[in-house]
């Protein structure tokens, strides 16, 4: 049996959008992953000024937005895990899980990418998967010769995934709802429906 290559999404996901469903799915049909997981995010450290909707709510969120989709799988290993969430931690807990033989391929916005030099054991983050590097409007392509210094071997551990970036956020759909504003396009419909139940985002 030849490699298996196992796609991995971090994010706080508050909420879901379509643009993580194209983002994902575009890596599953071009990268010829096995399937992709979701993994939101429990304490992210990086946000930790900024107030998030309860771990419960968008783990809830993103297992309706995957639902349909039966190569999608979510994992609750940040949501579990006590403290601040670190990428590090949750890519080698996943391969501790998954069949020696899987290969993670981490799906990262160029905003996030050009911040890994900032982020805990960033020389460990490449040795436990392959970076793939996603487009994010009004972000530029991060420069990977420049990150070698801080991140030696990245130049050959980065893929990326070229396709039209999608101008769509969860800031603005929080923004969206708190004005009464409909968010139909912008999230699946099951995810509008749990947030309107929940009365998540209201101003």
């Amino acid at each position: 049996m030849g490699v298996v290559k196992v796609g991995v999404m971090g994010g706080t996901f508050d909420p879901p959008h379509r643009a993580h469903l194209a983002v994902a799915h575009e890596a599953w049909v071009r990268l010829e992953l096995s399937c992709v997981i979701f993994v939101p995010a429990g304490q992210p450290y990086l946000k930790s000024e900024m107030s998030v909707s309860p771990a419960a709510d968008r783990f809830e969120m993103v297992r309706l937005a995957i639902s349909p989709y039966p190569y999608f799988r979510i994992s609750s290993t940040e949501i579990d895990r006590l403290g601040p969430t670190y990428t590090v931690d949750t890519l080698a807990e996943l391969k501790a899980e998954l069949d020696t033989q899987s290969e993670l391929f981490f799906l990262m916005g160029w905003d996030s990418m050009a911040q890994l030099p900032k982020w805990r054991q960033a020389v460990e983050i490449i040795r436990l998967s392959r970076l793939v590097a996603v487009p994010r409007p009004g972000y530029s392509r991060p420069d990977i010769e420049a990150m070698e210094h801080d991140i030696p071997g990245i130049g050959g551990r980065v893929l990326f995934l070229d396709m039209p970036p999608m101008d769509v956020s969860a800031t603005q759909i929080r923004g969206s709802v708190a004005n009464g504003e409909s968010i139909a396009d912008l999230v699946p419909e099951n995810v509008e429906e749990y947030i309107k139940k929940r009365g998540l985002y209201r101003a």
